[in-house]
């Protein structure tokens, strides 16, 4: 470690010789101190938990009952022993999701655990899971869904005071907070007290969230805040769920207006503040608990690609893990959490840029420079690491990699974009990944940035190959079903004989949105003449989260099966991943 910190303090050094009063001081929009520490824990932990973990949903209704909240053996210490096992360095948990339940006993609802058979009411999972975080050295973070289905008066000016009023009990009674999280779903169907409709809002003015952001800042001033709206948090979504942010990513957003999924997945070069990207996925399909899913957690492999598109393209990664319905994280998602960990620990142990030597030339106005790292004998890689001093200002714009194999300069790039070499922007990580070579040097030559580049680090590693552990993992594939187009937005499936149908599973299209049915029909018909209804609705943040979305009806007898998409995301025609009947 001494001879990575004298190569990264000769790095800074040598990239501030020749322009020393620009480097002296920032460029541009820079990080705040929370800002700073909050990059640097790079991987924290999601933990998705409510009565949708009983109901087998993703997003309750808010009429689910309170009495279906009785784990058998909720231990919140587990969660977090996992969670630092897997190289979690934080937690962010659902305190409240759509369905408005609160997982503590806030005084402004009875739509909580104090109402549930769990600890005759006396229990309060925030409470247990901050106080375990403390005792292993994590940080803690609260989601608040500010959307709430259960709610009488949400879209209603006094459900804001109300959501304000549980924010203020979970930033005043648990301790410091890293992290205050709000979903983007705002507003759709729901129970409501009863009411049994469809509530809109004006997601931008209706939460007036300046008073919000206003009150956090004042209660936890070391917080930052995620959302994703019109009105700029300190860090930003990236435009989806799949777990990567864009190859080119800048930590810079405009301080207003919109945010169209390109703002959001690549950042803006020149965005007025420092708005950086957080990448959330989950360890499996969902991200609430279901049985389904408990032999399709992430592979291994799955996860590190994972991390090279998060964490190495210059953002943090926020990892999910559900908890089951007995009040603990399933034994088959803490196993590959922790070797997600131990693979990362073996791929970046062995910094083979310590034993190189290292030259540097700049040219012009020292916006371009070249970086030359000597290993005097071939050596064998496959990954290089880079760091800029965002503390400064985020710079580089553009670079390249050669290796020099048998006396020849060979050009490198990114194996993992489509399209391109990969080699963009860097920021506080970048991690490029290529087939592993035998090189006798390597170069690295920043060709364009808005200022002189300041590199505070260079890593040099190989990476051991990895097949996936399991085939497909985070997917599923059913047995082949005898289907038809009927029209565009019409499948017809026959099963040549009659069949007994309790439910239907829909797996959007992996490669694109398009085609993506958000709204359905489903009918079932033994002649083709008579049809029965078997359900209809959303698929609640398909688009997003495109994953297998469960149907469940009673049982009903038929032979064929009717699909309809009565709405798609965007396209003509409706598309399909997959598609099973139970």
């Amino acid at each position: 470690m001494k001879r990575l910190a004298v190569i990264t303090m000769m790095l800074c050094a040598a990239m501030m010789t020749t322009a020393q009063v620009e480097t002296s001081a920032s460029y541009g929009p820079v990080p705040s101190e929370n800002q700073l520490r909050w990059q640097e824990m790079e991987m924290y932990a999601f933990i998705h938990y409510s009565l949708n973990t009983y109901t087998d949903q993703e997003w309750g209704f808010g009429n689910e009952a309170p009495q279906l909240f009785n784990p058998s053996d909720l231990d919140c210490r587990q969660w977090v022993r996992v969670c630092k096992q897997a190289g979690m360095r934080g937690i962010i948990f659902t305190a409240k999701h759509h369905c408005g339940f609160c997982m503590w006993p806030s005084a402004y609802t009875e739509y909580s655990v104090k109402n549930a058979p769990w600890k005759n009411g006396k229990g309060d999972v925030v409470r247990e899971l901050a106080d375990a975080c403390r005792e292993e050295g994590l940080k803690f973070a609260v989601y608040l869904s500010p959307w709430d289905r259960n709610h009488s008066e949400y879209g209603r000016p006094a459900y804001v005071e109300y959501f304000r009023n549980q924010l203020r009990e979970l930033l005043t009674n648990y301790g410091d907070i890293f992290e205050v999280w709000f979903d983007g779903a705002n507003g759709g169907d729901g129970w409501y007290g009863g009411a049994n409709e469809t509530r809109r809002i004006d997601a931008k003015t209706y939460y007036q969230w300046e008073e919000t952001f206003r009150m956090i800042r004042e209660l936890q001033p070391k917080a930052v805040i995620w959302n994703d709206g019109g009105n700029r948090g300190d860090l930003r979504w990236v435009g989806t769920e799949a777990g990567y942010v864009g190859e080119t990513n800048w930590s810079l957003m405009p301080s207003k207006g919109d945010t169209p999924f390109h703002m959001l997945h690549f950042g803006v070069e020149n965005g007025d503040v420092w708005c950086p990207g957080e990448t959330n996925t989950s360890i499996r399909p969902g991200w609430f608990y279901h049985d389904t899913e408990n032999e399709h957690v992430k592979s291994l492999s799955k996860l590190m690609d994972t991390y090279y598109k998060s964490v190495g393209r210059n953002s943090t990664l926020l990892l999910n893990f559900p908890i089951a319905p007995n009040g603990r994280i399933h034994p088959n998602d803490s196993l590959r959490g922790i070797a997600f960990a131990k693979m990362i620990d073996q791929v970046f142990k062995n910094n083979l840029a310590e034993k190189a030597t290292i030259t540097r030339n700049s040219a012009g106005d020292g916006k371009t420079v070249t970086t030359i790292l000597d290993f005097t004998q071939p050596t064998i890689f496959n990954r290089f690491l880079a760091e800029e001093d965002i503390v400064l200002g985020q710079r580089v714009k553009k670079f390249t990699l050669e290796a020099l194999v048998d006396g020849q300069w060979l050009p490198l790039k990114d194996e993992l974009v489509e399209h391109g070499d990969g080699l963009t922007t860097i920021g506080h990580r970048r991690i490029i990944c290529f087939p592993t070579i035998a090189a006798t040097k390597l170069r690295f030559t920043i060709t364009d940035a808005k200022a002189q580049p300041v590199i505070k680090k260079l890593g040099v590693y190989l990476a051991p190959e990895l097949t996936a552990d399991i085939p497909d993992s985070g997917e599923k594939k059913s047995s082949a079903l005898h289907l038809f187009f009927s029209s565009p937005r019409q499948i017809l499936i026959d099963w040549n004989s009659e069949q007994t149908f309790t439910g239907f599973r829909y797996l959007p299209p992996q490669d694109g949105s398009d085609g993506t049915v958000t709204h359905y029909t489903l009918w079932t018909s033994s002649d083709w003449v008579h049809w029965t209804k078997l359900a209809s609705g959303e698929f609640s943040n398909i688009v997003n989260n495109p994953t297998w979305q469960t149907i469940r009806f009673p049982a009903t007898k038929g032979r064929i099966i009717k699909f309809d998409a009565d709405r798609l995301h965007s396209g003509e025609r409706m598309g399909y991943g997959d598609m099973e009947f139970f």
